[in-house]
């Protein structure tokens, strides 16, 4: 989601996170595999903002030691790890520094954190891009005030010639997404790159009190969303990367489905995570479901690591 939360949210994160250092600071290392070298890039959907606990060198990014990169990290039982996934990141904080509010120089870009010896990439982008997701989780719960039984946010985003204008958006980060394949490789050059995909936030069918959005939105918000993960894996494929459909893979965990969800609603817990985002049960099925595909290559590529 974009950098808009409240202060007061965020030094309460940041407050949560110095109460949690030590315990980071003391989870014993497991035995690594030889020269295997993992870098994850992304947003707040791999960076798991609120998710406990939330690392201090982090900072405002908001990143957990219970995100899915951290825990494929552990059951890989990698080498090296760097973890430079950040709250509010776009497309392009991928390749320029970071301002997280906080005193002192910005981040570093995100792809800095690569180098020849990477061996594997994770990256996570694409929904912050255009204002794509705060439109479906700012912008239509507040309009659904106006006309709960309607589709507000469908009507507000249709322009009068019948375009979708965040279905058009989309287009803008495939084009993104296209030129950060590229970059990756040209830093990365051995590594194997995975997109991950965004996880089902809304139900198959049904409403419900978590997601408040207008009836009528339901159906043409999850579309919005199948869009952007298409558009994610038909882009990997033409740059030579893999995908994780973790959309397909939380079916049923979707925000409305009470204590199977993967995914939080839309009040944030300071302690659980935050609204709209992944819960810890979510960021460990991501972890699961990547370190099965990387295991087997997703069947298009020897298994990380292997021999040929």
């Amino acid at each position: 989601m974009r950098r808009t939360y409240r202060r007061t949210r965020l030094l309460a994160a940041l407050a949560l996170a110095v109460a949690g250092a030590a315990a980071v600071a003391t989870t014993p290392a497991e035995a690594p595999s030889p020269g295997l070298d993992y870098v994850a890039l992304g947003d707040s959907y791999s960076a798991g903002p609120l998710i406990p606990r939330q690392r201090l060198e982090a900072g405002l990014c908001l990143r957990s030691d219970h995100n899915y990169p951290s825990l494929l990290a552990r059951r890989l039982h990698v080498t090296s790890f760097r973890d430079v996934t950040c709250t509010g990141a776009e497309s392009k904080d991928l390749s320029r520094p970071v301002h997280t509010g906080l005193p002192g120089p910005p981040s570093p870009p995100q792809l800095a954190a690569l180098d020849r010896g990477t061996d594997l990439v994770t990256l996570g982008i694409g929904g912050n891009d255009d204002g794509l997701f705060s439109a479906l989780f700012r912008t239509c719960p507040r309009l659904a005030r106006r006309d709960p039984d309607g589709a507000p946010c469908r009507d507000a985003y249709t322009d009068d010639d019948g375009t979708d204008e965040l279905a058009a958006k989309v287009d803008h980060v495939r084009a993104h997404l296209r030129t950060l394949l590229r970059r990756i490789r040209a830093r990365a050059p051995k590594a194997e790159v995975w997109v991950v995909g965004y996880p089902r936030v809304l139900p198959a069918d049904g409403t419900c009190r978590a997601i408040p959005l207008a009836a009528g939105d339901y159906r043409w918000a999850d579309r919005i969303e199948r869009t952007l993960n298409t558009a994610l894996q038909s882009t990997a494929a033409l740059d030579g990367a893999h995908f994780a459909d973790t959309y397909a893979a939380s079916t049923g965990h979707d925000a409305c489905a009470g204590p199977d969800a993967w995914i939080n609603g839309s009040v944030e817990s300071l302690r659980r995570a935050a609204a709209y985002h992944p819960l810890r049960s979510g960021m460990e099925a991501e972890a699961r479901l990547l370190q099965g595909l990387i295991g087997t290559g997703d069947g298009a590529a020897p298994a990380l690591g292997a021999s040929g």
